[in-house]
């Protein structure tokens, strides 16, 4: 799953554009630009982040510069506890040729000492948006962790995934966009789920524009 075979798998199942959100931070995203531009396709940085509720959003952004900031502020939530790389596997940082330069020691696997809306106000702040991961899984998500939504969590979609009734989730969360993806681990499941619009660009006003006009389609294989 490095950037370079991510990029590559994602060409040859014929996506246009690919976002990588990587566990509480963002620092393979300057590698993942660097393979989308050489191979073609578009990509948003992102980070899927894990809250005090225990619940995981994604944060997407324009920039590797703004998810940098945002890791940063998530670095400094984290609990101070290192890496144990035999018990959690190591958490490898790499360049745009898949070189590993560097090991990052903070325990990404925890929840940050952050909230979700006081994540949703930092991610806005630095020009990103913010989507409730999973929505349809029973565990680290809106539907286990919070039950029911006020409205003012800072959510600007749910993600679901390729295993979920669309129509259980929209009735179940009426206010959120749905986009579907394929929240892939292993190489072979990237595509299995992907999402179709008209995008002038790759943004995250693009994105949040077509969400906002319920104009995303999902596509499950």
């Amino acid at each position: 799953m490095s950037p370079r075979a991510i990029v590559r798998r994602a060409c040859e199942v014929g996506l246009d554009a690919i976002a990588l959100c990587d566990h509480n931070s963002a620092r393979n995203t300057p590698a993942l630009h660097a393979a989308c531009k050489a191979e073609g396709i578009s990509c948003l940085s992102g980070m899927e982040i894990a809250t005090v509720e225990e619940l995981h959003a994604l944060a997407l952004f324009d920039t590797p510069d703004a998810a940098l900031a945002m890791t940063e502020q998530i670095y400094a939530a984290l609990p101070p506890r290192l890496n144990t790389p035999l018990l959690f596997g190591e958490q490898p940082v790499v360049n745009d040729q898949d070189q590993i330069v560097d090991l990052e020691w903070h325990l990404l696997g925890a929840p940050v000492r952050l909230g979700v809306r006081e994540v949703a106000a930092a991610v806005r702040a630095l020009g990103g948006m913010l989507i409730a991961s999973h929505a349809d899984r029973p565990e680290f998500s809106i539907s286990s962790q919070l039950g029911d939504l006020r409205g003012d969590e800072g959510f600007e979609a749910m993600e679901l995934t390729r295993h979920a009734e669309r129509a259980r989730w929209r009735e179940r969360f009426p206010g959120l966009p749905i986009l579907c993806a394929s929240d892939a681990h292993l190489l072979q499941d990237i595509g299995s789920a992907w999402n179709e619009a008209d995008l002038r660009a790759f943004t995250v006003a693009e994105l949040r524009a077509v969400l906002a006009a319920d104009a995303v389609h999902c596509i499950l294989t």
